[in-house]
């Protein structure tokens, strides 16, 4: 019997990352003759950061307990937790370990242990990459990285654009890129190119009144969609000032803005925690790139679309993601610059719901543009605009996400890794 574990925040946790983390345990423990663990985090951040990362509304289990252990051990802030977790990791002795790294704030609790493991246990380390070279492209990023990852017996990307960084950030290796889940390997570490598998975690609800809903929420006909956190890369600014000039063609289209402002919380009492974010900010992003300062909602009064745009800014429920989504006609993700697998995009594809996405990144390789939604050209809002404008006059249908959905499932995603699994030696 096969023993894995997948390294992430499990159950009770917000964001993308814990969703991964989750839908990936449960895809292994699907497997015959397969024992699978999730080790999770307590605290997934120093304890100066003023944000709330704990899910406090949600109500269900998303893992539903099916055939994976969950052992929350990993505490950043306690340096005794670190040995904690090796510790258990060893007695579990798994046949590989996936670690999820999509923060280089974690860096040096992952760090630790990945070259724990590496030096002193027989134990195959597999980094499941988020993002390479992270967005926001600072030195420091880039160093975290390397130092945290390098020394792991296999890479899983998302895109081709994070195999290309992988490659960058260690110009001295040799890689092998693997496309499949086929055993036909050359010399060198793998990279095992796969995509962000589809979210079933959510799921529309037949019974959901559409029309009320949309009514409560002063909606009108077509409705475009921005979810998840409001962060600077994924371009609300860019979905607001191109909704904006829509809006002054049409008086039938509403903006529906749904998600937790990143840098922006109510708990920023102390001077300390403040000063201390503002330092983080300046190491992870390049001069201009600062969150700090990043307020896109103020757009709205400004462009004068107050009465077309509604907007929830706070983190949602999982019971409640379905209702958005149900109630738009295409989700927005007018990135400002190119970025790894969104779990927003992957949500869209189990609601058939059409993307437009700026031409950057991955997205390329995942929106079929004029099948399974639009793309954009990137700091062009009146590109931006025309792929809104055409989702009212050229739809796409729904029956085009189906061969996606079937392809992008979580079970062909863990048969991937482990058939990659039966040919990695530790390093």
């Amino acid at each position: 019997m096969k023993r894995i574990i997948v390294f992430g925040p499990g159950p009770g946790f917000k964001g993308g990352i814990a969703n991964f983390s989750i839908s990936l345990a449960k895809a292994f423990a699907n497997m015959k003759d397969t024992e699978t663990h999730l080790v999770s985090w307590t605290h997934q951040y120093p304890f100066f950061i003023p944000r709330n990362f704990i899910d406090d509304k949600s109500r269900g289990d998303l893992l539903e307990t099916k055939g994976v252990t969950v052992h929350y051990t990993l505490n950043y802030n306690n340096f005794l937790s670190w040995r904690k977790t090796y510790h258990t990791i060893v007695e579990l002795n798994p046949d590989f370990i996936i670690f999820q790294w999509s923060n280089p704030i974690q860096a040096f609790p992952i760090a630790h242990l990945i070259r724990e493991l590496k030096e002193n246990t027989g134990i195959r380390v597999f980094v499941d990459l988020h993002f390479g070279n992270r967005k926001e492209n600072s030195k420091f990023v880039k160093r975290l990285t390397i130092y945290t990852i390098r020394y792991a017996d296999a890479y899983i990307v998302h895109s081709y654009k994070t195999a290309f960084e992988v490659k960058q950030l260690f110009p001295e290796l040799t890689f092998n890129l693997i496309e499949d889940g086929s055993r036909q390997y050359n010399k060198g570490k793998p990279i095992l190119k796969l995509y962000h598998p589809i979210y079933d975690m959510y799921t529309p609800d037949p019974a959901f009144d559409v029309a009320l809903q949309k009514e409560r929420l002063h909606l009108k006909k077509y409705v475009f969609l921005f979810f998840g956190f409001i962060i600077k890369y994924k371009g609300l600014h860019n979905a607001i000032e191109a909704f904006a000039r829509l809006a002054q063609t049409r008086d039938d289209v509403s903006l529906l803005i749904v998600g937790e402002s990143s840098w922006q919380t109510r708990n920023r009492k102390k001077w300390l925690r403040r000063l201390c974010c503002r330092y983080i900010r300046r190491w992870l992003v390049n001069s201009g790139e600062d969150e700090g300062d990043y307020r896109p909602l103020e757009m709205i009064d400004r462009l004068g679309i107050r009465d077309c745009v509604t907007v929830v800014n706070e983190f949602v429920p999982n019971e409640d993601v379905h209702k958005y989504y149900q109630m738009s006609n295409a989700i927005v993700l007018y990135y400002d610059m190119p970025a790894t697998a969104s779990g927003v995009e992957s949500i869209a594809y189990n609601f058939r719901l059409p993307i437009l996405a700026t031409r950057v990144g991955h997205f390329p390789e995942t929106v079929k543009d004029g099948v399974t939604g639009y793309l954009a050209e990137p700091n062009n809002i009146a590109s931006m605009t025309e792929a809104m404008q055409n989702i009212i006059d050229q739809p796409v249908y729904p029956e085009n996400f189906d061969d996606v959905a079937k392809m992008m499932n979580w079970a062909n995603y863990a048969d991937a890794i482990c058939e990659m699994a039966k040919s990695v030696r530790p390093a």
